[in-house]
Parts: structure tokens; sequence; C-alpha cells
């Protein structure tokens, strides 16, 4: 199945005025600070086509503000009857789609970071198993320059060298 091709500049905007929307009425100005400086690193994104460095960034970027826009509805939603005018339901809801759609945001913006050329492998430090085996030589086969008489590659004439511990 091959995932459809979205384009950097679409994400961008539709989270631009999705924020936008979202920031008219009920949402303090940390929620418009977090998405709009995500935002224009995104912008920066656009800008420097071949920087794998500023889509890493975006991506990042965008996944901080799913948790800090989580904890900013989770503090600044109101259960009181000003959630009933018609204002704060638009916002709200603009503000609760753009976070419905950043997971799938940040997916399109990791493909396009993987088209870039970057691989960002996570490592935790647990020692990871490799299953690529050509770069090693099996036992079973010796090479013809080094045969069982002379094990270490000296010369026949020279004296051993010094070892260093």
């Amino acid at each position: 199945m091959e995932i459809p091709a979205i384009n950097l500049k679409a994400i961008v905007l539709v989270h631009w005025l999705l924020t936008v929307w979202g920031c008219m009425s009920w949402l303090p100005s940390s929620f418009a600070w977090g998405n709009f400086c995500v935002l224009a690193v995104g912008v920066w994104a656009i800008a420097q086509r071949d920087s794998i460095d500023a889509v890493l960034m975006f991506l990042m970027g965008m996944v901080l503000t799913i948790l800090t826009d989580i904890v900013h509805f989770g503090i600044f939603y109101p259960l009181n009857e000003y959630a009933v005018e018609n204002r704060f339901r638009f916002s709200a809801g603009m503000a609760i789609l753009s976070l419905l759609l950043k997971p799938a945001s940040c997916f399109f913006v990791y493909q396009m970071y993987r088209e870039r050329g970057g691989d960002y492998n996570v490592n935790f430090g647990f020692p990871s198993v490799s299953r690529n085996r050509e770069a090693y030589q099996s036992i079973d086969q010796q090479d013809e320059s080094s045969g069982p008489a002379n094990p270490f590659n000296q010369a026949q004439d020279s004296k051993p060298a010094v070892r260093t511990y």
C-alpha cells in the first residue's frame, strides 16, 4: 500500500489555521506561543528542502505540542456556562481538531524525514542483535596471505615487535 504524498506546506497551513481559530477565545498565550514556534520551524523546513535537521526539529516539536496541548486542554477547559457560547465551541472544536490531526501529521512529517535521508533509530542503551553478517569472515575460510605457520603476519626475517599493554 502506497503512502499518499502530503505536502509539508499543507501540513503547516492547516495547523496554522486551526491554531489561529483555536486561540480565538479561551486558550492561554502559552498555547499560541508553543504552536506558532513549532510552525515557524515548519516554515524553516519548507524553506530548506534538503535539510534533515529542520524536518527532525519540526517532527519533535509536533510531538511535544501534542503533549502540551493535552495539558492545556486539561487545565484550561472551562466547566461552566461559558462553554455553551458559540465562539467558545468553535474555538474549542478547532483546537481539538488540531490535536487530533497532529499524530497523522507527525506520521507524514516522519515520512518526509526519511525521504530526505534521515534515519533516526531510537537507542535506549539495550544491546541489539544484528542479522547483517556480510562483514564477517567465515572461520572455515582462511585468508591466503596468512597461513598457519605465520599467524600474526610478521615478516620472517624481522625481529618480533615489542608488545605494548
